[in-house]
């Protein structure tokens, strides 16, 4: 069971949740970068590795018998805060082809560069699969 966390009189967020209390088996999944599953890049678009780190994150999901509807936060790690903003819109349908209209709790870094250096983003998860 998921509960999203609005405090009376804030501003709704979109594309995240301030909070969510879940209860159950947990899942974490280790960040994910926009390669494939054979680690190599397909593309150097910020857009296009967010749509395979997000079906990375998807892909583990489901090694539990979760979906994008058990997560319940998200940290991005982004390299590049402009390219993030200029990718916004592609960004957003990358999520709700891969993610739905599911929006955990969420917070977006920019980070000086990744482990890898042709990743974009990384993206690390939590679910938490009901009983």
């Amino acid at each position: 069971m998921l509960a999203i966390l609005q405090p009376e009189g804030w501003a709704k967020p979109k594309g995240y949740a301030n909070g969510v209390a879940a209860s159950g088996r947990h899942i974490f999944v280790a960040g994910q970068i926009g390669w494939n599953g054979d680690c190599v890049f397909e593309s150097d678009d910020l857009a296009d590795q967010t749509r395979q780190a997000l079906e990375n994150v998807v892909a583990v999901l489901a090694e539990a018998g979760a979906g994008p509807e058990h997560v319940t936060s998200m940290t991005w790690y982004l390299v590049d805060k402009s390219d993030y903003l200029r990718s916004l819109s592609a960004i957003g349908q990358a999520w709700r082809d891969t993610m739905g209209r599911n929006f955990p709790a969420m917070a977006a870094v920019q980070v000086v560069a990744l482990m890898e250096d042709r990743a974009k983003i990384e993206i690390q998860a939590h679910a938490v699969l009901p009983e």
